[in-house]
């Protein structure tokens, strides 16, 4: 009944009326990525943000620890994964926002108003602009093919971002043709997985590897990186859309929840709308390289670029279904 209470409570908290107040984030993006729109945000409220960074899993495992008298009020984090876990465990409320509902569309966000999607980030491929033409690329299937063979780098199967990415083709594709991908994927593998996202793009430089799946911010972090060594890197790798003629590429989010005992639920609605405006989503974009949830928003000149993209309007609430067995997949296959 209290939190009921508490959900209808949030609907009418004016902003005005939280001036003064201050909120508790966990968050899982670090401070410099994040530090102007909290400073942006309090600006415009008088509501101060005090930040706690860290991993995304030991976040988690700090709200399992902390439970009820956790001080915090936010849970920001990468990979809509990572929200399925809290959702399940009981860590979020729901949030009734009718600015929320409009600046995020529904496949970008949990259909209870659990948590809601703040950036969308594209899964895409990556190629080395010397070995291999764009008119040889297609589909994430297809980078399973015999041709690719011993000419692809990509991140390990405990990173969240391809579990994700396989629990996708298990709902777009079937079980048994997304595990057939999976061991043609373990097969054209250059190398044992190893690194984070930014490591396969520079391995595809380097000539370790032809191709790469990776994030797209991480490829704008590589472009406009302070080390001529990481810009010359991007500089000699393309960016390529998969699947433009059929569902489009695989998306995913960074994000945020209410949690469930936060001590400033009002001001934590209200942080959470300022995110998934127009003003703040354009900052995102230009920061973090990251693609707008919110519909219309320009993006930066760099995203720009990049080029319009089709994406998977798969809903990201429903990976959670299949997230297990994509991990028990990857076992089978022998992705490592």
């Amino acid at each position: 009944m209290v939190r009921w209470i508490t959900y209808l409570l949030l609907l009418f908290s004016p902003l005005t009326a939280l001036a003064g107040e201050e909120i508790n984030v966990y968050s899982a993006r670090q401070e410099h990525l994040i530090r102007p729109l909290l400073d942006d945000f309090t600006a415009k409220s008088g509501i101060t943000v005090n930040l706690l960074t860290g991993d995304a899993d030991q976040l988690l495992a700090r709200l399992r620890s902390e439970q009820a008298a956790t001080p915090a009020d936010v849970l920001l984090t990468s990979d809509v994964g990572r929200l399925l876990a809290a959702k399940a465990e009981g860590m979020l409320q729901p949030l009734a926002s009718p600015v929320l509902d409009a600046n995020i569309p529904l496949a970008l966000r949990d259909p209870e108003h659990m948590w809601f999607g703040l950036t969308l980030r594209a899964r895409v491929i990556f190629y080395a602009k010397d070995r291999v033409k764009p008119s040889e690329l297609s589909t994430y299937e297809a980078l399973a093919e015999p041709v690719w063979r011993k000419r692809l780098c990509i991140r390990s199967s405990g990173n969240v971002y391809n579990q994700s990415l396989l629990a996708a083709l298990i709902l777009n594709v079937g079980a048994q043709n997304a595990e057939a991908w999976a061991s043609g994927i373990v097969a054209n593998m250059a190398r044992r997985p190893q690194g984070g996202d930014r490591d396969q793009i520079r391995a595809v430089a380097a000539g370790q590897c032809d191709v790469a799946l990776a994030n797209t911010y991480y490829y704008g972090g590589l472009l406009t990186s302070s080390d001529p060594a990481d810009r010359a890197a991007a500089a000699a790798v393309g960016l390529y859309w998969p699947d433009q003629q059929g569902r489009g590429a695989h998306v995913n989010i960074s994000g945020a929840g209410v949690l469930r005992h936060a001590p400033h639920p009002a001001a934590a609605r209200a942080f959470l709308e300022y995110l998934s405006g127009a003003e703040a989503q354009g900052l995102y974009a230009a920061l973090n390289h990251e693609h707008p949830v919110h519909p219309g928003t320009a993006t930066s000149p760099l995203l720009d670029s990049w080029g319009a993209f089709k994406s998977d309007p798969l809903p990201l609430w429903r990976l959670g279904q299949e997230s297990k067995n994509a991990l028990r997949m990857f076992d089978r296959v022998g992705w490592r």
